[in-house]
């Protein structure tokens, strides 16, 4: 389960990192399934074992920085 969640957290980021390039050029875009996608990854992750979550830490952290660069290149509402 750990490999097929690994995947999840590398697409969900490679998501995120499009956004940021569209985003960025001024390009508009749509968040909205980007929660579900997160809340839906945030749920496997809680029931993973100890162990086996603590290897997907390296990859959440890329991934919380570049959702932050994201919010960074959104507009101001």
């Amino acid at each position: 389960m750990t490999q097929a969640t690994l995947a999840a957290i590398e697409a969900l980021y490679d998501t995120v990192v499009m956004a940021r390039v569209l985003a960025s050029n001024g390009r508009a875009i749509d968040l909205a399934g980007l929660d579900a996608e997160a809340g839906a990854l945030c749920a496997t992750i809680t029931r993973l074992p100890r162990d086996q979550a603590r290897l997907l830490r390296p990859a959440l952290k890329a991934l919380a920085q570049e959702v932050e660069g994201l919010a960074a290149a959104l507009p101001p509402p």
